[in-house]
């Protein structure tokens, strides 16, 4: 579904930045302001310095004069406040909401955020189907405008399906069976060298071995390893050390 992340009355630079940043990691880049403090406040050097990078974004971004004008082609509206209004629309925790939504038809999703004093008024909230409230601390639920924006654009990534996670270090499948058989016979007459193993009664050692590698399922280099180590007890068993 497309998006599109509404900033109201911003008063500081730093967080529109911080929200082109929170924006881009979560895949998106519809961001428009409204009536914000500075004119030129996408161009501002801490706005630049707090985007880390997400330049992208606050070169596509609009400054609009009115909340009309950033609600354009918008199908359905989320409001953030930390507190309900007794005639606004239902509250609901993001990850709920955002679950029922994708279960509908395709929407074009506005999410409004209000500046950091005073967040959204009233009437602007009356405007949307839906208030999304964090859940937070009881006794602590002040929250940055761009820590909140981060927060839904990752809930709603999550709910559009999300990205897959990274692996620092390439997949390695395991040794096949003949390498570890290979690896526990190399082990065990170096265990019986050292005196470990008493091959006229080795009890359940070798078997407790083998289900122990077959739990850990080892990669070809990890069964060479295994074989250095083995080799090395032999050979200083050899030269009486």
């Amino acid at each position: 579904m497309r998006t599109r992340f509404i900033l109201i009355h911003t008063s500081h630079a730093g967080n529109v930045g911080a929200t082109a940043r929170a924006m881009r990691t979560m895949g998106f880049d519809d961001l428009v302001l409204v009536a914000p403090r500075w004119d030129n406040v996408l161009r501002r050097e801490e706005t630049i310095q707090r985007a880390s990078g997400a330049l992208d974004v606050l070169e596509k971004a609009r400054i609009v004069a009115t909340l009309d004008e950033a609600l354009d082609g918008l199908t359905h509206l989320c409001a953030t406040a930390m507190v309900s209004r007794d005639f606004g629309p239902p509250t609901r925790a993001p990850r709920e909401h955002f679950a029922q939504l994708m279960q509908g038809s395709e929407q074009h999703v506005g999410l409004l955020f209000g500046s950091e004093r005073f967040g959204m008024r009233n009437e602007d909230v009356y405007r949307c189907h839906v208030a999304l409230s964090i859940p937070t601390a009881p006794d602590f639920g002040s929250l940055n405008l761009a820590a909140a924006v981060q927060l839904v654009a990752y809930e709603w990534r999550q709910a559009l399906g999300g990205f897959d996670v990274r692996s620092a270090a390439p997949v390695t499948p395991p040794a096949d069976a003949q390498a570890v058989a290979g690896m526990l016979a190399h082990w065990e007459r170096s265990l019986v060298d050292i005196g470990f193993l008493d091959p006229a009664a080795p009890k359940k050692l070798m078997p407790r071995l083998a289900q122990m590698f077959n739990r850990a399922q080892p990669t070809v280099e990890e069964i060479h390893i295994l074989r250095g180590i083995a080799k090395a007890m032999a050979d200083q068993k050899r030269l009486g050390r």
